[in-house]
């Protein structure tokens, strides 16, 4: 028999991209006022690894990731999803989206996104979200699955959230 244990909590991190730079800035300002300051920021990012978004949103795409200061419980993740969500919705013009922003966390062992989206792999939380397991931890670097959005796979994202990891390991050995 196992016996329940509460998880530690964990980082948070969000992508966010739009094909007005200035939007993503003012969005991080809000997400900021929301959830505390922001910890790390990545450089501006071409979004190029679709295309999915280009009918919706124009072209070219900028992102950046974002992790927030402190940590939070797994579970809260649900009610920053949908935080994030009134944001979007904030800012659609002639009914299309200006900007995406993708909310989730990192943990020793996973990094896990919030979506709204059901599917196969994804596990429903609560008010409408899941969590989608986006990449695992193992042999000393996060690794994608099968599902895992590709611009979550690139080198380059991986050595971020492996560089992110690394702080928030060193956060919780802190507490």
């Amino acid at each position: 028999m196992s016996t329940p244990i509460e998880s530690e909590d964990v980082k948070l991190i969000c992508s966010l991209f739009s094909a007005e730079e200035q939007l993503v800035k003012k969005v991080i300002g809000e997400l900021e006022a929301s959830l505390g300051p922001v910890e790390w920021m990545s450089p501006g990012l071409f979004f190029d690894r679709t295309r999915y978004y280009e009918r919706e949103m124009g072209w070219p795409l900028y992102r950046r990731f974002i992790t927030i200061k402190g940590l939070i419980r797994p579970e809260g993740i649900v009610d920053v999803k949908l935080l994030t969500n009134r944001i979007e919705v904030k800012y659609i013009r002639d009914g299309k989206r200006r900007i995406n922003i993708d909310p989730g966390y990192i943990s020793l062992e996973r990094l896990v996104l919030a979506t709204g989206k059901n599917y196969t792999h994804r596990i429903y939380l609560s008010k409408g979200i899941f969590a989608d397991l986006t990449l695992i931890f193992h042999k000393g670097s996060f690794r994608p699955l099968e599902w895992t959005y590709r611009d979550y796979s690139a080198p380059s994202a991986i050595g971020c959230f492996n560089a992110i990891r690394e702080e928030y390991k060193n956060q919780i050995r802190k507490i």
